[in-house]
This record gives C-alpha cells, sequence and structure tokens, in this order.
C-alpha cells in the first residue's frame, strides 16, 4: 500500500524533473552558435557522405512508420527487469509499471552508461579515418542512441513497438541536439505526452520527415566538425559520442521518468 511518505517522495522527485525542465529553457550563447559551424562543414562534404546521411534520414522516418530494422528484442529486456520471473510478454509490462520508481531508474542507468560506452568506442574507432568515416560514425551513433531509449521506455514500462513510443523517442533524439528554440517547443511536446490523441498530435507535427531529421543533423553535425581531422579524430570522436550518447539517455530517461511518476501519482489519488 502507498504511504504518505511515497507520495511526498514522487512530488518531490517530479519537481525536480520539472527543474531539469527549466534549466533546459536557458539559453547559452554556445547553442546560438550551433548552426553555423555545420552550415560550413555542409559545403565541404563529399556528396558520398551527403548521400549517406540522406538515407539515414530516411531510415528514421520509416523507423517511426514501421519500427524497421531499429526495433529491439523486448524479451531480454523483460528479463533484465524482472529477473525472478518467467515474464509473460502480455503482462510483462504492466509489471515493470508496478515495479518500485528506484528500480527503473537502476536499469535505466546501466543503460545510459552501457551505451555511452559503445558509443566511446565506435567514436575512437571511426575518427581515425577522419572525414571519410564520418559517415559510418553518424548512422551508427544513430543506431545506438535510438536502442539505448527503446531500452528505457522498456525499463519504464513502456513498449517501444508502439507508434506513439516511436515517436516519443525520435522527439527524445531531436531534444538533446536541438538549439533553444527548438528545445523550447520538443519540451512542450515531450511534457504534455500521451498516447492516442496527443501522439496523433505531435506525428501531424513531425510529416517532412528529412527537414526534421535535418535539423538533427544540423544541431549534431557541428560537434562532429573536428573529428573531421584524421587520427586527431579519435580522441574527439569518442569525447563527442560519449556526450552525445548521455545527453539523449539524459533525455530518455528524464522524459520517461517524469511519465512513469506522473502516471503513479494518478493511481494513487
Amino acid at each position: 500500500m502507498t504511504t504518505t511518505e511515497d507520495l511526498q517522495y514522487l512530488n518531490s522527485e517530479l519537481r525536480l524533473i520539472e527543474q531539469w525542465e527549466k534549466e533546459q529553457k536557458d539559453l547559452f550563447f554556445w547553442e546560438k552558435l550551433g548552426r553555423l559551424p555545420f552550415v560550413i562543414l555542409d559545403r565541404i562534404t563529399p556528396k558520398f557522405i551527403q548521400d549517406k546521411i540522406g538515407i539515414v534520414l530516411d531510415e528514421l522516418g520509416s523507423y517511426v512508420q514501421s519500427g524497421g530494422r531499429y526495433l529491439i528484442s523486448k524479451e531480454q529486456m523483460y528479463r533484465k527487469m524482472l529477473p525472478h520471473e518467467e515474464p509473460d510478454a502480455d503482462t510483462a509490462l504492466e509489471s515493470i509499471a508496478q515495479l518500485p520508481l528506484g528500480r527503473m531508474d537502476e536499469v535505466a542507468e546501466s543503460i545510459s552508461k552501457s551505451g555511452s560506452n559503445t558509443a566511446t568506442v565506435q567514436g575512437a574507432t571511426t575518427g581515425i579515418g577522419g572525414i571519410f568515416t564520418l559517415a559510418i560514425d553518424i548512422p551508427l551513433l544513430l543506431g545506438i542512441s535510438i536502442k539505448a531509449l527503446q531500452e528505457i521506455a522498456i525499463s519504464y514500462g513502456y513498449d517501444p513497438s508502439e507508434k506513439s513510443e516511436r515517436i516519443f523517442i525520435v522527439k527524445c533524439l531531436q531534444f538533446s541536439s536541438s538549439d533553444i528554440v527548438g528545445k523550447k517547443a520538443i519540451l512542450e511536446d515531450l511534457a504534455a505526452f500521451r498516447s492516442g490523441e496527443q501522439s496523433k498530435q505531435i506525428l501531424s507535427q513531425l510529416q517532412g520527415w528529412r527537414e526534421v531529421m535535418l535539423s538533427y543533423r544540423d544541431n549534431f553535425g557541428w560537434k562532429k566538425l573536428f573529428q573531421m581531422i584524421p587520427i586527431a579524430g579519435i580522441l574527439f570522436g569518442a569525447y563527442l559520442n560519449r556526450s552525445t550518447l548521455q545527453d539523449v539517455t539524459e533525455t530518455g530517461r528524464i522524459m520517461y521518468r517524469k511519465r512513469r511518476i506522473i502516471e503513479k501519482l494518478e493511481a494513487i489519488s
């Protein structure tokens, strides 16, 4: 049975998340300049890399529509969340949703660390070749990001195979790399997110996938500027990929955590 102390804890954690949201709306100088370096980079990038990025953008559009090759195996996550049970695929998410918030946080944090470590190694590896391996690095990093966000969704009891959750995941992906204006708009969508009508409304806002994800590319890409330098790109690639995954998973953890806290509070009242 939930106690008053539990209510106080949930409300306290919700206030911390709201404070984080407020901090995300603060304007930083570097965010104003975020697009400029990549505009320059865009002009000197070989066509084969541009073509590769275009394919990745199309794949992300396909991910939202059908899941495509990015969908993960949920059973492995069910076993991780419910190690002392034989989770039933039909009821596993309901069981996970009833777990203590601390257990959800623990698994989500481990997903974040694992994804960051993977991205670090990948960034260092693809940084060896500078601009020529940047075409490989960008789709791989996006794949790691989507995988981590899907696992985080499950850790808080949500099904990433549902279209509404795929929309939510892409919004988290956008938010982590958007400029300050974009962050404000996306944060409002994430904060008000509910499945059903709300997801339909957000989907209508995300029509024209190339334009949506080019915005992601513009803000993500400038951080990769120094990775274009062969050999030195090892250090830059490792650092930038790690920080990118940390930003992505922080957004996913906090926004999914907020949804779960609100639903727990609604269940109590």
